[in-house]
């Protein structure tokens, strides 16, 4: 390419740039003109704005500082309102003080006069009572002199009158008080003495468990109690299970214990452990087997029993019920003795007399036989054996005089018929006879001479007599040496005497005889 073409198109490049640039800064001028105005467009909308918000807020401002205003008007007027109640009531208080000041200042101005006006009455009773008193010393002294002339007493001789007469008097009067004294100390006693016997039975209560609630099974050597537990004890347990009873293994040689409250489950269990014993095959299997078999025998062995004792007393037609019951007895104690030999005995005695009174002796029988019978339930029914007997008795149609004999025979309940009479009266026959309940009759002899011993030893006794095995002491005196007054007195020292000195159940009746004879002959 030519130079000159060159230069020539770099010219007219040059001035192309030239216009270009001047285009472009025009241009530019131009837009920056229009965001000028656009820019005061805006900051004019934003003034106008801010000018709207000031106001607002302004009037807001203005609005909630009026409301304050008035809210704290509000407030400042209820306190003024609450301020003037306030002092209304107080005033009012302060009249209503006034006023109470002023009645209780005319009450004390009216009472102070009345003090005065007593005041004044009073010195004048004075002066009058003292006048009366010596006209009364007057006549004293003169109607002293009087008595003295017409009964012809001297002042000491009818003091000694008047002591005598407060003496009988006094005499009298503790008398009485002796009688209150004794009626409320008996009262107490009774409340006493159930204290005595609850605590009595609470120290022989382990030995008479300990008697009546265990069996001994004897064994042939002491490798057999290792057998009779078992296997971690399986064998002791089985057994326990199936009779019911607890077994207790311990250091006494070649033996272990049946306890149990219920006698014929006792039983059970000590049969079935004898046959376990006597077997050699011990194990839970077995033990079950066993059991079942001794529970048959000794069922069977109840009912021979009651059929038995029926037969021997001659009583027919039972309920088949209370035949077993009766068999029952012969594993049941009261006090040690067999309840089975006690109520045979108490039939065969009730009988006797029944027949001596010309009385049913079939049906005093049958109410001896039954007396007892509620005591075979006390294991497994709640109440006394008396009321146990009298609800199985009425159960299975007892005659109504049975069921009293079994309701009285404790004096429960009035006798209806002198056949349950009858049947109490044989009870206590059989019940206190020498040796028949845990009393060895050398001790009851001894505790029936010293009994006369303790009556013999006081002054003016003649003769003494034990009767009624021991439940009772008569004391024959001389008239003589001992009056009617002394013979109480003599009656409660032997009381207290034997109470002090002499151990004894239940209680002692002492009874004091004082005879006067008068004897003459008609010739």
């Amino acid at each position: 390419m030519p130079i000159w073409l060159f230069f020539a198109v770099l010219g007219v490049a040059a001035a192309a740039g030239s216009a270009f640039f001047l285009v472009g800064r025009v241009v530019e001028r131009r837009a920056a003109a229009r965001s000028r105005g656009a820019a005061e467009v805006v900051a004019e909308r934003i003034l106008a704005e801010a000018r709207r918000d000031a106001e607002a807020f302004r009037s807001s401002l203005v609005l909630s500082g009026k409301e304050e205003l008035a809210k704290a008007r509000d407030a400042w007027e209820a306190e003024v309102g609450r301020r003037r109640e306030e002092v209304a009531r107080l005033e009012r208080r302060l009249e209503e003080r006034e006023l109470q000041l002023e009645r209780k200042y005319e009450l004390v101005e009216r009472r102070g006069q009345e003090v005065e006006a007593r005041a004044a009455g009073v010195e004048g009773l004075e002066q009058r009572v003292a006048a009366r008193d010596a006209e009364l010393r007057a006549l004293l002294v003169d109607q002293r002199r009087r008595l003295e002339a017409v009964a012809g007493l001297s002042v000491a001789e009818a003091k000694k009158e008047l002591v005598r007469g407060i003496e009988e008097e006094a005499k009298s009067e503790a008398a009485a008080v002796v009688r209150s004294v004794k009626e409320q100390a008996r009262r107490e006693a009774d409340r006493e003495a159930t204290k005595i016997v609850a605590l009595a039975i609470q120290r022989i209560a382990a030995d008479h468990t300990a008697e009546s609630t265990v069996s001994t099974v004897t064994l042939p050597n002491d490798d057999m109690k290792g057998r009779i537990i078992g296997r971690e004890g399986r064998n002791i347990r089985a057994f326990e299970t199936a009779t019911g009873v607890d077994v207790v293994i311990d250091d006494t040689p070649d033996a272990v214990t049946v306890s149990s409250f219920d006698p014929v489950r006792r039983e059970v269990a000590r049969l079935a452990l004898e046959r376990l014993i006597a077997d050699g095959r011990i194990q839970p299997g077995r033990i079950e087997e066993v059991v079942r078999k001794a529970q048959a025998d000794v069922d069977l062995q109840i009912q021979e029993a009651g059929e038995q004792a029926a037969y021997d007393v001659g009583i027919h037609g039972l309920h088949a019920e209370l035949v077993r019951l009766v068999g029952r007895m012969k594993f049941r104690t009261s006090y040690g003795q067999n309840l089975l030999k006690h109520t045979k005995e108490v039939c065969w005695i009730a009988g006797i007399m029944a027949a001596e009174l010309k009385l049913d002796v079939q049906l005093t029988k049958r109410g001896a036989l039954l007396h007892d019978i509620g005591k075979v339930l006390t294991h497994e029914s709640e109440g006394t054996h008396v009321q146990l007997g009298v609800e199985v008795a009425t159960k299975y149609g007892e005659h109504p005089t049975v069921v009293n004999c079994i309701a009285a025979h404790h004096d429960d309940v009035p006798h209806e018929s002198p056949i349950s009479v009858i049947v109490q009266a044989a009870d206590a026959v059989s019940g206190s006879r020498p040796g028949a309940r845990r009393e060895a009759f050398e001790n009851y002899v001894k505790r029936l001479t010293k009994l006369e011993e303790i009556a013999s030893g006081f002054p003016g006794v003649e003769k003494t007599y034990a009767i009624q095995a021991g439940r009772e002491i008569r004391v024959m005196v001389t008239p003589d040496t001992v009056d009617d007054g002394k013979a109480s007195q003599l009656c409660d020292a032997i009381a207290r005497k034997i109470e002090n000195e002499l151990q004894y159940p239940g209680q002692i009746r002492v009874v004091v005889i004082r005879e006067t004879r008068a004897v003459d002959f008609a010739r």
